[in-house]
């Protein structure tokens, strides 16, 4: 009886994973964050299950749980979201542009482009090359902010991980 229940156990698992591997790739190393994201949430769903057996099981969900949410925090690029957020909030929304330089490249004839972005509620050129420097100082500061989440992040898994068990 053992032996049916595992292969079923074990055939649930290959389903829930199979979406996450089929859609992944070797070349970046965020599918390995999201293997072990689920991994975590399928741990973390079992210890706040009935199945779970020691006192801390419940703890130890809370704290897996904590981690997948700074993970989310800092994989989504979440700081950086939030600054584009801001900036359309405050003049608009942004737009997008290539614009050729009128210049050839170096490396085989061909044009060169240059990203230009406008906002919505931008006055004049030089109300938009104002905000274009603050939306520039803000992506630095979000992305030193990533940088920090990022090291909490792990410094948080390695502190609990032994400990992440039932």
């Amino acid at each position: 009886m053992y032996w049916f229940k595992r292969k079923y156990q074990q055939i649930k698992r290959v389903i829930d994973f199979l979406p996450i591997i089929w859609n992944g790739f070797d070349f970046d190393y965020i599918y390995s964050i999201e293997l072990f994201k689920k991994q975590l949430e399928r741990q973390a769903t079992f210890l706040e299950s009935d199945r779970a057996l020691t006192l801390e099981a419940q703890n130890n969900a809370k704290k897996i749980r904590t981690a997948i949410r700074l993970m989310d925090i800092v994989y989504d690029e979440k700081y950086v979201e939030d600054v584009f957020t801001h900036l359309e909030e405050t003049y608009g929304e942004s737009k997008m542009d290539f614009v050729d330089t009128g210049e050839d490249s170096k490396f085989g004839g061909e044009r060169l482009y240059t990203l230009k972005i406008t906002n919505q509620n931008a006055i004049n050129e030089i109300h938009q090359d104002k905000i274009n420097q603050e939306r520039g100082e803000l992506i630095k500061l979000a992305r030193d902010k990533q940088k920090r989440a990022h090291k909490i992040l792990w410094k948080y898994i390695e502190h609990n991980i032994q400990n992440w068990w039932d």
